[in-house]
């Protein structure tokens, strides 16, 4: 892996977590030295996570991660919304419905009362994921889901803890399968919106969102 691409991939990592918060000052040298790479790649990685949207420019020597609050999650469920509903009316329609038949009886099975559990749950969501866009064979609307997804890990964050939500989550993901694997394209779209709905509400109203730490 290039040198680029490592601290990449690390920079990324950390402030999908949250280690690295909203605000936070991504120094050149500071960088560098903790990533064991040199500037000139960490430039690299850098430009990468400023054209991702996780990053911000401030000045030609002020890199710092970028902000997430009520209204940039509001603004990226309204495209998460129209691009997921797409994407279950197509893959309702196409000939790759099977897989969703083993999803659903997989989601019927998550239980999320433990934290392993629910690490087990988000790897389902990630092969859901994978198999909705195998399914709906639109290159263009899996590179947009991607950018919407590399955001979502931030703001996913913030329900981890929140057993009840999960639950409620597992279950209308069980639906979204089912009704992709049943070929009903009305169903899979207005369960996804449902799905958006009630995860949109349940972050807005977060407290670590009011208070600007999503």
């Amino acid at each position: 892996m290039r040198a680029s691409d490592r601290a990449y991939a690390t920079l990324l990592d950390e402030i999908q977590q949250g280690v690295l918060a909203p605000g936070t000052v991504l120094g050149e040298v500071e960088q560098s030295t903790r990533l064991g790479v040199s500037r000139t790649p960490l430039r690299e990685a850098l430009a990468r996570l400023v054209s991702d949207g996780l990053v911000v420019q401030q000045s030609p020597r002020v890199t710092v991660v970028a902000p997430i609050d009520s209204d940039d999650i509001r603004a990226l469920f309204e495209v998460r919304r129209a691009l997921e509903e797409a994407a279950a009316r197509a893959a309702a329609r196409s000939h790759h419905r099977r897989r969703f038949a083993e999803l659903a009886e997989s989601f019927a099975e998550v239980d999320v009362s433990s934290a392993a559990a629910r690490e087990e749950y988000y790897a389902l969501i990630a092969r859901f994921d994978a198999a909705l866009d195998a399914a709906h064979g639109n290159d263009y609307l899996t590179a947009a889901l991607r950018t919407v997804r590399t955001h979502l890990v931030r703001v996913r964050r913030l329900a981890r803890e929140h057993t009840g939500r999960l639950a409620a989550s597992v279950s209308e993901h069980h639906l979204i399968a089912q009704a992709i694997a049943d070929g009903d394209a009305d169903l899979a779209a207005h369960a996804t919106h449902v799905h958006l709905h009630h995860a949109l509400s349940h972050v807005i109203a977060s407290p670590r969102t009011q208070q600007g730490a999503a």
